[in-house]
């Protein structure tokens, strides 16, 4: 049987951990894909900064689906060593957390230029991640991105193959492929199936590359969740709304968590998850 696990990028709800606990206890989600707490990136805090943040966490009863780090988030040509030197600090951070996996990407393409010409270099980087990697029991979670070498399914498929590492898995993000104008399904899903570990849950409009409340774009959400679940999959579906400026809140209604804030970013989130919430419960019923 399926086991879906809510999580969520907390900061795109407030900077605050404080906050970001307290909406999502109104929602029951009990696990955070910490990218940002406090104002800054996790992966730049220091580690007894960390343990401070980790004893927070405890006293709530929350705990961390995963790292959100922007780990390979940056130019292929630019300097490798420092990049690698902040990995090595993200995996102590992971051990300090009781985290099993670190969002990763595998690294921007000079625009205009052919990913390919970069391939070797991407897989090199990548291996050099994996190595440290070795007997951490952390997971390298790479996420689609537009403009990275693992912008689309086929190139994603490419770094699972070639680097063939049990540690290494794919993130599936539906609004990430879209804005690349990659079909998610059946093709994209079907040459990923036995990569995926980790959803991200938000969706986006191929017309303009939008993003939206899961269920309302083209990301075969629905579809895919289905699949997943007729295929016992048990994980994580961490909610990244990226619903920044979206202001129709009609689905929301006396009782539900949010209603009756302001419109506010916590307002917004409060929609994704209902949008989510609503594909399960379709799914399991």
């Amino acid at each position: 049987m399926s086991r879906f696990i809510l999580s969520a990028f907390a900061d795109e709800i407030d900077s605050n951990l404080d906050t970001q606990m307290d909406v999502l206890d109104a929602h029951d989600i009990k696990h955070i894909e910490m990218r940002g707490v406090n104002g800054k990136l996790l992966v730049h805090y220091t580690l007894e900064e960390v343990k401070e943040i980790k004893r927070k966490l405890d006293d709530r009863g929350f705990k961390l689906s995963a790292i959100g780090s922007p780990l390979g988030k940056i130019g292929i040509t630019d300097e490798f060593e420092p990049h690698l030197e902040l990995f090595k600090h993200t995996l102590e951070i992971a051990k300090l957390m009781e985290c099993k996996y670190i969002r990763m990407f595998s690294f921007y393409i000079p625009k205009g230029e052919d990913p390919s010409n970069y391939r070797d270099e991407v897989m090199s980087r990548w291996q050099s991640f994996a190595d440290a990697a070795e007997g951490s029991g952390v997971i390298l979670l790479h996420e689609n991105e537009s403009g990275i070498y693992g912008d689309t399914p086929e190139r994603c498929l490419d770094l699972m193959k070639t680097l063939n590492r049990p540690h290494v898995r794919a993130i599936f993000d539906f609004a990430n492929f879209v804005q690349c104008n990659a079909k998610n399904y059946p093709e994209g899903y079907e040459l990923l199936q036995d990569y995926i570990e980790y959803i991200h849950i938000k969706d986006a409009l191929y017309s303009n590359h939008r993003v939206v409340p899961a269920g309302e774009g083209d990301g075969n959400v629905a579809e895919i969740l289905k699949v997943l679940h007729e295929r016992d999959f048990e994980g994580f579906l961490s909610l990244e709304p990226h619903l920044w400026g979206y202001s129709d809140f009609s689905s929301l209604e006396p009782g539900d968590p949010g209603y009756e804030l302001e419109e506010s970013e916590a307002k917004r989130f409060a929609v994704a998850v209902k949008a989510l919430n609503k594909i399960i419960k379709t799914i399991v019923s």
